[in-house]
């Protein structure tokens, strides 16, 4: 993979890989809780042919620094914000796997005219509380080692776990990786999150993405999102679960460059994207 660098925002800094042409439209990709920008993977290679790719590590996660919690999903959707600016992007065309994909329905809340279009993957508008309790209070008494086999679980199918245990082996790594303090950080955030209501004021070119077999944002949860959205479209990845881009790259890839390519095009003013922008 490719290094990252580092970008001041909101006082504190956030670990971004900005790969790919600097004259394409930006394509901002935001990971899920517990991971990193390294699970999109089997995805930055395939964009960065033809967009410029920005894959960053969301606070207290991966390489990106843990101010103290708990945050909300105005702060992360500020510190996705803070780096388009660092980045001098006008706006992106924004893909978010789970917290990613609430990262990026509030972002286009907050900010419509920094986001061109949405990528909502295996995500999900609401989530029930007590799921979230238990889960905090686990983490805050024994830290996040003892979630890491029921979140694999809920990441993979049983078929996919027996198939590829390296790759399992690999996100099970970064999870472990995850500090406590921004685990329960952005726990907090998502287990606030009440968007449902907000949703028909999103009013970019939207695709929800879900794997049809992900307990945790599941194929409701996204048809709650593909309806409420105006115009928004729903693609279901079969045998897949919650990450679905890593179980089923070539179909998830697939959806998202037939997204991409009808709403960002390169004949376009490359969305602000600036070469100089980048650290030498």
């Amino acid at each position: 993979m490719f290094d990252t660098a580092r970008y001041d925002t909101n006082g504190f800094e956030t670990a971004c890989l900005d790969v790919g042409p600097a004259e394409a439209p930006a394509v901002m990709l935001s990971h899920s809780h517990f991971s990193d920008h390294r699970m999109w993977r089997p995805q930055i290679d395939v964009l960065a042919e033809r967009y410029r790719v920005v894959a960053y590590d969301t606070r207290g996660h991966g390489a990106s620094g843990v101010p103290k919690g708990p945050y909300s999903l105005d702060d992360l959707a500020g510190d996705a914000l803070a780096l388009i600016d660092a980045l001098q992007l006008d706006a992106v065309h924004f893909a978010g796997l789970s917290m990613g994909g609430m990262i990026g329905m509030t972002l286009a809340l907050k900010a419509p005219g920094r986001v061109r279009s949405l990528l909502l993957c295996d995500t999900a508008a609401e989530m029930p509380a007590g799921v979230w309790d238990e889960r905090i209070a686990t983490a805050r008494t024994q830290g996040v080692r003892p979630l890491l086999e029921s979140t694999m679980s809920r990441w993979f199918t049983p078929a996919f776990r027996n198939a590829s245990p390296d790759t399992v082996a690999w996100i099970r790594r970064i999870a472990s990786g995850t500090v406590t303090e921004g685990y329960l950080g952005c726990a907090e955030a998502i287990k606030a999150m009440r968007l449902v209501p907000h949703l028909d004021a999103i009013c970019v070119p939207t695709r929800v993405i879900v794997g049809a077999d992900d307990p945790a944002t599941p194929v409701a949860a996204a048809q709650v999102l593909a309806s409420s959205i105006p115009g928004a479209d729903l693609v279901v990845i079969d045998n897949a679960a919650h990450l679905a881009n890593l179980e089923q790259p070539a179909s998830f890839t697939d959806a998202m460059l037939v997204f991409l390519d009808k709403h960002a095009t390169t004949t376009t003013r490359a969305e602000g994207a600036l070469a100089s922008s980048r650290p030498a």
